[in-house]
């Protein structure tokens, strides 16, 4: 239960390769004032387009998402793009299930391509992978070359805080949303069934304890009215989304889900390791009376997103944790987004806020790029308004069309969605852009995302942590311990939820922890901590 949605992920492969390529020389491009005049610079104009006066080719890794059903080498987008730019880009497409050992394997070859483009490359990547010199530090090139991101990192001085790496050097370029997005920055939400409350009698729950009384009322009053006890009162997707939903409520998660199990603990006002701490064993007493009870759909351990999504057009959903159903689900209706739900101790905090630096990593260059002042003009276009239009939209009155002032896709994509991937190539997410609102044809942009996001703006953290940076030492210890640490804290999560192990076993646990090594692990997260709050 309870991954880490980014820590995890973003280490994930780094330490064998490090081992393996530690010894690498450090190439001259290691400068941070990159950017001397050469050949390759005096093909590149300044501003405007094209972006170069004699076209170059580049080729970029990318990674590619099952919901992005597109030839990027033949989406239009691109083939627009090359047009203005004079450059063309060869992206070589990696699916994401294979993205992390794809990804180790091109950067060990010796042959690796020009730049890294969605390839999901943490803050522990950047610093290992640009600490051995193959990838170029940016700040020159950025000053020079970059004013869309230079303007952000001045405007939102903790983007620059968070791209900076322990060597004080930036590798790259971020993924970003617009910060007065809030329905985008959050994505899923937790959803209830409005013709179930009206049917029951019941109001939008407000607390905890009114959200248990409602999926009690859903399984046991027949609130759909056919008779039988079909009803799913909790329709949920693994119990992750669901704790990291309902830990605020325990003030817990107080600095956002990107450090989902670290924060801030209020009373010494030093950091918190969240599994540990007496307000989570509430929460997963909680959560284990929901399971015990039944109120989950199936077995909430296993279930998938699938099974989830073909159960809603029977009108048995009684609430979810997921992508508005209204939007994204053909036949359903009458879904209401409900806020950060308020605790038995009074606390109200939406714990699962993620910051508007989604990644630090959307996109980086390779020692191997002859044309890098060329590469950062090309991807800094989309940071700003009119780059990031194309990227979402494509070409007007081709794959969208504008009235009265409002963007909306060309008939026949508005016919047909899964069209979409042959004309833009965003599905996936991780790319190296900054969304704005006006551009976002989804459903973080339905009014009642919007509507919900508004519920949730009070309960917002006043600071919300993007990812820390690890240097190449601190990291190898890091994830020895917290891998181990984690998986613990998983199993036993899963099993006090579950009744395999009695919250008897709760001091054991805790104690556990400590031998495995928890202060030390937190000592390392102090030190990239006060470097984030340093840079």
């Amino acid at each position: 239960m309870v991954h880490r949605r980014n820590l995890a992920l973003v280490m994930a492969g780094v330490l064998s390769l490090s081992l393996i390529m530690s010894a690498c020389s450090k190439s001259a491009s290691n400068k941070d004032n990159r950017g001397t005049a050469g050949p390759a610079e005096g093909n590149v104009n300044a501003s405007g387009f094209p972006i170069v006066k004699e076209p170059i080719k580049l080729t970029f890794f990318a990674s590619k998402s099952a919901s992005n059903l597109g030839n990027w080498n033949e989406a239009l987008v691109w083939q627009e793009y090359k047009k203005m730019t004079n450059i063309d880009v060869d992206f070589q497409l990696v699916p994401v299930e294979a993205l992390a050992e794809k990804r180790n394997l091109a950067f060990a070859s010796g042959t690796s391509p020009d730049a890294f483009h969605t390839a999901r490359l943490s803050s522990v990547d950047l610093a290992n992978y640009g600490d051995q010199g193959l990838l170029i530090p940016l700040g020159g090139l950025i000053d020079k070359y970059a004013p869309n991101l230079k303007q952000i990192m001045s405007k939102y001085p903790e983007v620059k805080k968070s791209l900076t790496m322990p060597d004080g050097k930036i590798y790259s370029f971020p993924t970003l949303q617009d910060p007065e997005f809030l329905s985008g920055i959050i994505g899923s939400q937790m959803w209830i069934n409005k013709k179930f409350l009206d049917k029951l009698g019941m109001k939008e729950p407000e607390t905890t304890e009114d959200l248990y009384n409602y999926l009690v009322a859903v399984k046991t009053k027949d609130p759909n009215g056919n008779g039988k006890a079909d009803e799913v009162p909790f329709a949920a997707v693994g119990l992750t989304l669901i704790y990291d939903q309902l830990k605020g409520a325990w003030g817990l998660g107080n600095r956002g889900n990107m450090h989902p199990r670290v924060d801030v603990d209020p009373a010494s006002n030093k950091l918190r390791f969240i599994p540990a701490d007496p307000r989570n064993k509430e929460v997963l007493q909680f959560l284990n009376r929901l399971y015990k009870e039944g109120l989950f759909y199936k077995d909430a351990v296993t279930v998938n997103g699938n099974e989830v999504n073909a159960i809603y057009p029977q009108g048995i959903v009684g609430a979810s944790i997921g992508l508005n159903p209204n939007a994204t689900i053909a036949g359903v209706s009458g879904y209401v987004g409900v806020g950060a739900l308020k605790g038995p101790h009074g606390d109200q905090i939406f714990s699962r806020a993620r910051s508007f630096m989604i990644l630090p990593g959307g996109f980086a260059i390779s020692k191997s790029n002859k044309y890098p002042e060329a590469t950062v003009r090309w991807i800094d276009y989309f940071y700003s308004d009119e780059g990031n239009k194309l990227f979402r939209l494509g070409v007007k009155d081709v794959s969208y069309v504008e009235k009265d002032g409002k963007v909306e896709w060309a008939e026949p994509l508005k016919k047909d969605q899964s069209q979409i991937g042959k004309y833009v190539t965003w599905a996936g997410g991780w790319y190296p852009s900054m969304d704005r609102q006006k551009y976002v044809l989804a459903s973080e942009n339905d009014p009642e995302n919007l509507k919900v996001s508004e519920k949730i703006k009070p309960f917002y953290p006043k600071e919300v942590w993007p990812e820390f940076t690890y240097s190449n030492t601190e990291a190898a210890e890091f994830k020895a311990l917290e891998t181990d640490i984690l998986k613990y804290v998983d199993e036993m999560s899963t099993k006090f939820i579950t009744g395999d192990a009695p919250f008897s076993q709760w001091d054991t646990y805790v104690a556990t922890l400590k031998k495995m090594g928890l202060d030390r692990y937190m000592s390392i997260y102090e030190a990239a901590y006060k470097r984030y709050q340093a840079n």
